[in-house]
């Protein structure tokens, strides 16, 4: 049987890379072989050109093109020989971010991201995509808050985050029984029983 393929997406500081590896722990307690990748990156070459796209600065279509050049590696060697063996593909981002970032937050036309994705992955959509939402004040907050230094993205101002925030919200809108709004600002416990209620539906 064909795995199932669930992303996690959001805006930089929502909270969603703090239950990827919770998520795969809590599916292989279920008995389910899962593999756990992120975008960009996942294969050798891919997070390389993560590397690039996360800090060099480029043209909003030089970075589409790029993302979708590390996703064509990504999803030929390693989502698509992982869901063709059985197993659950966890993967932190995929092609809604492309549409959030690059089209809602950069402008990119979003005919032609579409039409990228049908030749990157066609057919291929994730089962089940979790958007993580929460207000610009906090989003900012646990960003700057880090001790790191921030990449391109984390960079940018309130109105880019505002952009992408509302490309999201139109993808929940748009198929809201695929991509659900998790609202990121409540207690851990509330939204881990919120992620198990809706990923026990895939089974």
């Amino acid at each position: 049987m064909r795995g199932k393929f669930i992303t996690l997406e959001g805006v930089d500081g929502a909270g969603k890379s703090t239950h990827v590896e919770w998520l795969a722990d809590m599916l292989r307690s279920g008995g389910r072989r899962v593999a756990v990748t992120r975008e960009p990156g996942g294969t050798e070459l891919a997070e390389k050109l993560r590397e690039l796209m996360l800090h060099s600065p480029m043209e909003p279509l030089t970075e589409t093109l790029l993302m979708f050049a590390a996703r064509d590696e990504h999803v030929r060697r390693r989502i698509l020989p992982d869901l063709d063996a059985g197993t659950w593909v966890v993967c932190d981002r995929f092609t809604e971010s492309t549409l959030a970032y690059q089209g809602g937050g950069k402008g990119v036309d979003a005919g032609l991201i579409g039409q990228l994705s049908q030749i990157v992955h066609p057919g291929l959509k994730p089962d089940l995509t979790l958007v993580f939402d929460c207000p610009y004040e906090i989003s900012h907050a646990r960003v700057t808050g880090t001790r790191r230094a921030l990449d391109r993205f984390e960079r940018e101002g309130r109105a880019f985050f505002e952009r992408v925030r509302a490309a999201y919200v139109a993808a929940a809108q748009a198929e809201p029984q695929r991509v659900h709004l998790i609202d990121s600002t409540q207690t851990l416990e509330t939204i881990r029983a919120c992620l198990q209620g809706l990923v026990s539906k895939l089974a």
